[in-house]
């Protein structure tokens, strides 16, 4: 099995034996135990392929019939990523930009995993990176390697975890800090507590939309009052994929998938998808983008959430400041004739 632009796909099917001798291999070159196939193991290499360098990272898991292995691949080239590269609609850029331009204050860029959380953050850090200003990253593992940023990665295995770190961070005078994810209480508070102390700091939680991250917040023991206070901004987003180019032509999509959107269209609308051609595997669809919704915590959010008000209110709040959902997001690119309209559909909830 391969995943093409997010959807599992079957390529080729293997002999056992040769399987066998091939999952043995990868495992050499990630530096496993090729004799343990009773648990779990993690690892990671790196390539050279046609002059560019890829790291590989490894999972395997013991299953009835032998072993599953994945391998994540990551392309080194794309730490080159612009924050206008990464998909953004110009609303959401801006609103991004202003969140970044913050002295202070907690930002969370959340989706599931695998949703581009990582590439949004790193995009991020290359766009504020400066001399001048001292950027600290706790991670696990470090995907990529950023210049002028100070990078740590954690060791489970010595008791090096994010909260030991990022307590150890903020006696090395940041200015600015990313916290690969947050875990538990423990680090929230840590980093919830430097943020009112004067640092802007960048974190990744999994949640589906953005005011659902105050009630995670909430549900990990954070107080109303220090989300309030600490909170400045959440991205939510979701990785659709693009229509080839190759084969893009208009498409009509059935009733009930118009109904479910009517609310939201224009008067004059076009939708497209692809026809299928060998460039595109015959899949109608090349490459992901990214679909997303901000929400800037205003005052008025802000003296919600201190309420403990409740997730619905908050939305409705979020709305009278501008806030628009992901959908509207991923039928405006289905509009322009970026994704299609089934697509985001499939990622995102009416």
């Amino acid at each position: 099995m391969q995943l093409f632009d997010g959807i599992l796909r079957e390529v080729f099917i293997l002999d056992i034996e040769i399987y066998n001798a091939l999952a043995s291999r990868i495992k050499i070159l990630g530096n496993l135990d090729i004799s343990e196939k009773r648990r779990s193991q993690d690892g990671r290499f790196s390539m050279h392929v046609n002059n560019s360098r890829y790291d590989f990272r490894l999972s395997t898991a013991p299953t009835l019939h032998g072993e599953s292995i994945v391998m994540r691949i990551l392309d080194q080239q794309k730490i080159l990523l612009k924050l206008d590269q990464l998909g953004m609609n110009e609303k959401n850029l801006k609103k991004f930009q202003t969140l970044l331009e913050s002295p202070y204050g907690v930002m969370f860029v959340t989706g599931p995993t695998g949703s581009g959380k990582t590439t949004t953050l790193y995009a991020a850090l290359n766009d504020i990176k400066d001399i001048e200003n001292k950027i600290i990253t706790i991670e696990d593992p470090i995907e990529y390697q950023l210049p002028l940023v100070q990078q740590i990665q954690t060791n489970d295995k010595i008791g090096y975890a994010f909260n030991n770190i990022l307590k150890s961070v903020l006696r090395q005078d940041p200015d600015i800090i990313m916290v690969g994810e947050i875990r538990d209480d423990e680090t929230l508070n840590t980093a919830v507590g430097a943020s009112l102390t004067g640092h802007l700091v960048f974190s990744t939680l999994h949640t589906n939309d953005a005011p659902s991250a105050i009630t995670r917040l909430v549900q990990m023991g954070l107080q109303s009052y220090l989300i309030a206070d600490s909170l400045i901004g959440i991205v939510t987003q979701r990785l659709v994929r693009k229509i080839c180019l190759h084969c893009k032509v208009d498409h009509k999509p059935q009733l009930p998938l118009i109904k479910k959107v009517e609310d939201y269209l224009p008067e004059n609308y076009t939708f497209y998808h692809g026809k299928g051609c060998s460039k595109c595997e015959f899949s109608g669809y090349k490459d992901r983008v990214m679909i997303c919704e901000i929400l800037r915590i205003t005052d008025a959010i802000s003296t919600q959430i201190s309420e403990d008000k409740n997730k619905h209110e908050i939305y409705l709040e979020a709305l009278k400041s501008g806030f628009e959902p992901m959908l509207i997001d991923g039928i405006g690119k289905a509009i322009e004739g970026i994704t299609t309209l089934e697509e985001v559909l499939r990622v995102v909830k009416t």
